[in-house]
């Protein structure tokens, strides 16, 4: 047994830093790899092993020998073997569709920039078509903790490498929940980015206009390191983006920004039955509300609806395009659930896919609407823990109940973080994920760090003690926060502004008791002035928004006189951006303090107060 089980990154750094080699570390783990080990398909022999070592030699000698300048310098990785990489066939685990790729998929280029040594490739369901693992003809693979229960697929191989501390972490691909099944069932993290925050160049595609790569790791450390290597715009891929400055107003996603505390749960979670899987999702859900969050639950009814489009609408037509050439001489070589699965494609019209198509942009347009407070769902990760016997017997039914929780979440373009939440009575392990808006990646790994922290669960399967999540939120880009206290408040006439420079509302609270509030004159729309005095104030209501640092002059520049932008100060003390007038704009205005905020002027103002 190789000294290096269960190590995360943080080992595997450390172990370098005081003198160890690659090639003794990471040749004594090939030496322990099982050639009858279900979860790989392939890995580096004596000949690749000796090119790797070469190549990560080279890398060392660009940085004048420092490892500290290659942050995962030697240490190992699996990918999926739906990844391109250089020196190791791509199989989709379909032998007759097998080829050599001249050039690594973009992630793998990236990772390997960094020092990273990709020792294999891992079995999957096949075309990457399943949630289950037992989908390939080089055998099902098994749950990490009880080999008679699915490992939960379709990225099934790089989960159970990563439980079973063979490698710190391994590369997987998430349609439709690949990247999070697993890792619910077999103790992992498993992050689900942004889609586009990782090229999937290089990466056999099953619906390409919503494939991810993703990553299993054994703590959210590692698998934010690993994120902040492989995130960035790849021109080469049409399906590549770049982060906005700030989230538009309009997008379809969970919004509230800052310290996340308010979490959606569905109000009537499924369990089919599995009253195992139920027992453990109470238990997280009371230790939930132990942290510093509100727990609100919700009709999860759109997101399902969400949901069955994936599997039950014309979205399969995109996996038969993925291998449409290959399938018309080959179907008979195809694994005969995923052939019967794609075959399905030829059901639906050109104008069923339109249909459904919309449908699809009403949903999200509803959920948005369900989501505008809330910053993040919680949901479990699988609802259910089938045998492989099981799944054999009834094998499409059972896969779309693991994908219950996952399906409509790459639709609806969140980003979504699996981690472990204990175990079932059964000893197997169960997960939760967490969801929110597209680029809320970092804010779900703080969220996931302090709830690790407080439960801590051992390393996968290998029975280590978890080390502190360290993972902290780190702001994308440079932000301003601006009170608002008249017609830029939320349905007031101005707050388009702010929407037009994708601001967000943080939160509604008031000024200190030092401040009087006036209606000005002859103003179009009506407009207040806030005028701070010595004695004789109240609070009064604002609105603190963020806008990127970008937008703010030009949202200055729409302010007239005799309003600006000056410091105002909040109740609790704080000093913010905010509306001030000049002196001579109080001429003639009413004072309107009495009605402790704009708003409530502006709705009483022809009655009696």
């Amino acid at each position: 047994m190789p000294s290096t089980l269960g190590w995360t990154i943080k080992d595997w750094q450390n172990a370098y830093r005081e003198g160890a080699e690659p090639e003794a570390l990471i040749g004594s783990l090939l030496d322990y790899l099982d050639t009858k080990d279900p979860a790989w398909i392939s890995w580096l022999n004596n000949d690749s092993f000796v090119l790797a070592m070469a190549e990560l030699a080279d890398r060392l000698e660009t940085v004048d020998g420092d490892v500290r300048q290659l942050p995962l310098y030697g240490v190992p990785f699996a990918a999926k073997d739906n990844i391109d990489a250089r020196g190791f066939k791509t199989t989709a685990a379909c032998p007759a569709f097998a080829y050599s790729p001249d050039e690594d998929a973009a992630v793998v280029e990236r990772l390997k920039a960094a020092g990273a040594v990709l020792i294999g490739k891992t079995n999957l369901d096949q075309f990457a078509t399943g949630l289950v693992g037992t989908r390939s003809p080089y055998g099902a693979v098994p749950n990490a903790f009880d080999r008679k229960v699915v490992s939960g697929g379709s990225s099934s191989g790089s989960a159970s490498v990563v439980a079973r501390g063979l490698v710190p972490f391994s590369l997987g691909t998430d349609t439709a929940g690949s990247g999070r099944v697993p890792a619910g069932l077999n103790n992992l993290v498993g992050l689900k980015p942004t889609k586009g925050l990782f090229s999937i160049k290089g990466v056999v595609p099953a619906c390409r206009s919503i494939d991810c790569v993703s990553i299993f790791a054994l703590t959210v450390n590692d698998a934010s390191v690993v994120s902040e290597t492989m995130a960035g715009f790849e021109p080469a891929d049409a399906f590549s983006r770049t982060a906005p400055a700030a989230l538009p107003m309009d997008a379809a996603a969970i919004r509230r920004p800052g310290p996340i505390h308010r979490i959606a749960i569905p109000e009537h979670p499924q369990f089919f039955g599995d009253q195992q899987a139920e027992a453990a999702w109470n238990t997280a859900i009371s230790q939930w509300r132990q942290q510093d969050v509100e727990i609100v639950a919700l009709d999860f009814g759109p997101m399902m609806e969400l949901a069955a489009l994936l599997y039950e609408g014309p979205w399969v037509a995109e996996r038969h395009a993925a291998v449409e050439s290959f399938m018309a001489e080959h179907e008979a070589d195809m694994n005969e659930v995923v052939a019967g699965i794609i075959r399905n494609a030829g059901k639906f019209s050109a104008t069923d896919t339109f249909n459904a198509i919309y449908r699809k942009e009403e949903l999200i347009r509803e959920i948005d609407g369900l989501l505008w407070n809330i910053d993040a769902l919680l949901v479990p990760t699988a609802p259910t823990a089938p045998t492989i016997e099981a799944v054999n017997a009834d094998p499409v039914p059972l896969n779309s109940q693991l994908g219950t929780y996952t399906n409509f979440v790459n639709f609806a373009d969140f980003s979504a973080l699996a981690v472990p939440a204990g175990f079932r009575d059964d000893g197997v392990p169960f997960g939760v994920t967490l969801i929110s808006g597209a680029w809320k990646d970092k804010e779900l790994q703080t969220l996931a760090s302090q709830w690790l922290n407080a439960h801590p669960t051992a390393l996968g399967a290998v029975d280590k003690p978890r080390p502190k999540e360290v993972v902290t939120h780190q702001q994308a880009v440079p932000t301003i926060q601006v009170a608002v206290v008249g017609a830029h408040l939320s349905g007031m006439p101005l707050n388009t502004q702010l929407a037009e420079r994708h601001a967000t509302l943080l939160e509604q609270t008031t000024t200190s008791a030092n401040y009087r509030l006036y209606a000005l004159p002859n103003t179009t729309p009506p407009k207040p002035g806030l005028k701070r005095v010595e004695a004789d104030g109240a609070e009064i209501i604002v609105e603190v928004w963020e806008m990127a640092a970008s937008e703010f002059g030009s949202f200055v520049d729409l302010i007239p006189a005799p309003l600006g932008i000056g410091n105002v100060e909040l109740a609790d003390g704080r000093w913010v951006n905010g509306f001030v007038c000049e002196g001579y704009g109080f001429e003639g205005a009413r004072d309107v303090t009495e009605f402790g905020g704009w708003r409530a002027f502006v709705a009483g103002k022809d009655g009696v107060r």
